[in-house]
């Protein structure tokens, strides 16, 4: 189980990967519960002076000029959660609500929240127990805090809803039985705080981000691969030609494809064919994949900053003065996400073309659609048929979420992000992704069958084509094609090409 300190230490995306892969344990640094409790003693004081708080003695939104007597304090804090908890759709995968527990703590030691140390303690209770709110996907706006899903993750902490714990669904109040755990007893501000905040849209982007980072290098790894098998040029991507363009990703892609051709006797095979230029999707791989790649590099800023942000309303500042700001709006992340999603799309798109180039076949090499038998056998038709309805897909997807806005909260939250939107089609995108590389790959497999199984490829391009071939019938011809695609699709998402080839190549 890994294990973490939390502290107002920066972190970045790659610091949350150990939470997609299982149970953690977290702790509270010293310097943490200082913050917290002083920042809690600040809160007590303004609320002792008579100090009109939102959401205190106040209520919420379009609400906030309604006093709200001290009596009743504590249960507006109670009514707050329950309302709140409105999400609608499956649950959002464990390693995201891990990621959403601890974002939620990184902004508690910042000292800015107010709420008690109780609080944060009962998050790392549930973390350290592997006690995981069910958080429906659906129902925020990214705006005044993820409210929905970030309401379901509060009403675990007071004990009710449900959870998985030890990988079954069970009501929060079963789990915390067996865990021997007390809900939390909520005081002033602490619900208002849970449910505000953006970690819900954090947490889905640093998911996007972890599993992004692969698909950078699987699409070098694939274009290589095509590169490779079509008989396209290997020279167009020597360091000589790139380097007069200052584009750092267009550099690395380059540098990728380059070296992973490595060794082919395949590339050597038509260095004097006399064709002058290979088709957009082939020789531009270094041009449209860098740009991808530098659209992650920015958006992984951005989303590291919003990671090491505080992300609360009310503040309450190191003076004491508590300020009511919009530190819980995600338009960084929801532009962050569009950018990603046109960036992942874009990778398809291209894929899908190189895909295509293969269908027309290549003449004395192999048959259109890559077909052993051409038409006694359809080939690899309908496999790229299928990468072009998800490319068309992602390209509908890809459509900005942060451009489009509808006010809620009768109009006090007037401009909103759906930075999770962006998100939740950003990770659709992803998995569209990882099938149209699958598919290229496999065709590229079957044209290296074809027209080079007793030529030597690259140092890179080996280990990928052995892959395959443990995977791929290609002898048989035309056959079900679905469950190798799927195959391909499980081995791109479990890194094996990616871990093949580092083993003797430098991949970027």
């Amino acid at each position: 189980m890994e294990n973490l300190r939390i502290s107002p230490k920066t972190l970045t995306y790659r610091d949350f990967s150990p939470f997609f892969n299982g149970p953690i344990r977290v702790k509270l640094t010293k310097e943490s519960l200082l913050n917290i409790k002083e920042s809690n003693k600040r809160l007590l004081l303004q609320i002792s002076e008579g100090k009109t708080i939102y959401g205190v003695n106040t209520g919420f939104g379009n609400l906030s000029h309604i006093k709200i007597a001290p009596k009743d304090q504590k249960n507006l804090q109670l009514n707050l959660v329950r309302s709140h908890a409105s999400g609608v759709g499956k649950p959002l995968e464990l390693g995201i609500v891990r990621t959403i527990f601890v974002l939620k703590l990184l902004t508690y030691v910042k000292g800015y929240s107010g709420i008690r140390l109780e609080v944060a303690e009962k998050i790392v209770q549930f973390l350290n127990k592997d006690i995981l709110p069910v958080i429906p996907e659906k129902g925020s706006v990214g705006a005044s805090g993820d409210l929905a899903p970030l309401g379901h993750m509060a009403l675990s902490l007071i004990g009710e809803g449900n959870v998985f714990f030890n990988g079954k669904k069970m009501t929060t109040k079963t789990a915390l039985k067996k865990a021997n755990i007390n809900p939390l007893k909520l005081q002033a501000k602490e619900g208002l705080s849970l449910i505000n905040g953006t970690q819900v849209s954090t947490a889905i982007s640093i998911k996007t981000l972890l599993d992004g980072e692969a698909l950078l290098k699987m699409a070098d790894i694939a274009g290589a691969l095509s590169v490779e098998n079509s008989f396209a040029s290997r020279k167009v991507f020597h360091k000589a030609v790139h380097s007069i363009k200052e584009h750092p990703g267009q550099q690395l892609s380059a540098r990728n494809v380059y070296r992973l051709l490595k060794g082919s006797k395949i590339v050597q095979s038509h260095t004097n064919c006399g064709l002058v230029q290979d088709p957009y999707s082939f020789r531009c791989i270094p041009h449209i994949h860098g740009a991808c790649r530098d659209s992650f590099s920015s958006a992984a800023k951005i989303i590291n900053n919003e990671i090491n942000s505080v992300s609360d309303n009310p503040l309450v500042l190191k003076n004491g003065e508590i300020v009511s700001s919009g530190h819980f709006h995600g338009e960084h992340l929801a532009q962050a996400m569009d950018i990603l999603g046109i960036a992942f799309s874009e990778l398809g798109a291209i894929s899908e073309r190189r895909s295509h180039y293969f269908m027309k076949g290549s003449e004395g090499k192999f048959p259109p659609f890559v077909a052993k038998s051409p038409g006694v056998e359809s080939g690899y038709m309908i496999a790229h048929v299928t990468a072009s309805a998800l490319a068309s897909e992602n390209k509908t997807l890809a459509h900005p979420a942060s451009v489009d806005s509808l006010p809620t909260s009768g109009g006090q939250e007037d401009l909103v992000s759906m930075a999770p939107w962006a998100g939740q089609k950003l990770l659709q995108i992803q998995k569209n992704l990882r099938y149209i590389i699958a598919i290229e790959m496999l065709i590229a497999g079957a044209a290296n069958q074809i027209a080079s199984s007793n030529i030597k490829s690259g140092k890179g391009t080996s280990p990928v084509i052995e892959i395959l071939q443990s995977i791929c019938n290609y002898n048989i011809g035309d056959r079900v094609l679905s469950q190798e695609i799927e195959l391909i699709s499980e081995k791109i998402l479990n890194n094996d090409f990616i871990n093949e080839i580092i083993k003797n190549n430098k991949l970027e």
